[in-house]
């Protein structure tokens, strides 16, 4: 009886120290769970503004992209119309033909390509390169025929570049063509290459299709050796396919004249009906 007297005793001597423990574990408890929602009710506005700009910032992004995308399918439509008008080119109206074709693309160039320059300087434009690539590859395929047309040359991604500087802000960043762009525009340039050489060889041009055969030769030779080392997402590798076709077609077209069609070389371009034309469709093309 007196041990459990004794135990009563202790325990009541320890309890107000106990409850004491417990009263200031729940004060400090209380004391965090304010200093906690304190702190939340401040970040909270930080955080609603950062996700505001973040929104805005995305919004702005899409919108230029839609108006980027527009310029793109601008650049491509009139660019093609000079590669069509170039082909309008014969040995009897070169200088008119390629005169004009010029004129158009300076028309590319000033009323579209100034359109997608302004978007797009001072900006990474990598970022929406997707949304303009095809219209630049599509402007570099019909600088480069032009060139090619005229001078026999080939128009390299300096020059065309200095063209678009002009069209910069001097205070901003310029819009330049990157090297990326300007190969899978040169790739394409050799289908219209070989289109034309067809056409030269109808036009009894033997030599002006002999020059272009060379030319597209030796864009290929060269590419193959850049391919590799290009991003595996790159529309480069079905290019090169079709690239190796045309150079195939235009090597076909101007071995058969000079092994089938060497007498009829001087009926080319006519409308008698032995002339060379009529073994034309054998050709494989």
């Amino acid at each position: 009886m007196l041990h459990s007297l004794h135990k009563f005793s202790l325990f009541m001597a320890s309890k107000p120290q106990r409850l004491h423990q417990v009263a200031e574990n729940n004060f400090q408890g209380s004391a965090k769970r304010v200093r906690t929602m304190a702190t939340s009710t401040a970040i909270e506005p930080a955080m609603k503004d950062a996700f505001t700009g973040y929104a805005e910032y995305l919004n702005d992004l899409n919108d230029k992209r839609e108006r980027v995308v527009k310029a793109s399918r601008d650049i491509t439509m009139n660019s093609k119309k000079v590669i069509f008008q170039v082909h309008r080119m014969s040995k009897f109206n070169k200088v008119e033909v390629l005169e004009k074709a010029e004129k158009d693309l300076a028309a590319v160039t000033d009323q579209y390509v100034s359109r997608l320059v302004k978007e797009l300087q001072g900006t990474d434009f990598w970022k929406l390169r997707r949304a303009y690539s095809p219209g630049i590859q599509e402007y570099v395929e019909a600088a480069t025929f032009c060139c090619f047309c005229k001078n026999g040359t080939l128009l390299e991604l300096d020059e065309i570049n200095k063209t678009l500087l002009p069209l910069n802000d001097p205070s901003l960043h310029p819009l330049q063509i990157n090297v990326l762009d300007y190969l899978l525009g040169l790739a394409d340039l050799t289908g219209e290459l070989m289109r034309l050489a067809i056409g030269r060889i109808s036009d009894g041009e033997l030599e002006f299709a002999e020059k272009i055969c060379k030319f597209v030769r030796d864009i290929y030779r060269e590419l193959t050796l850049v391919a590799p080392l290009m991003d595996d997402n790159s529309d480069m590798k079905t290019k090169m396919d079709v690239m190796l076709q045309s150079v195939m077609k235009i090597e076909n077209a101007c071995f058969s004249v000079h092994v089938r069609g060497s007498e009829y070389i001087p009926l080319l371009g006519t409308d008698d009906p032995s002339s060379f034309l009529v073994g034309v469709p054998d050709i494989e093309l």
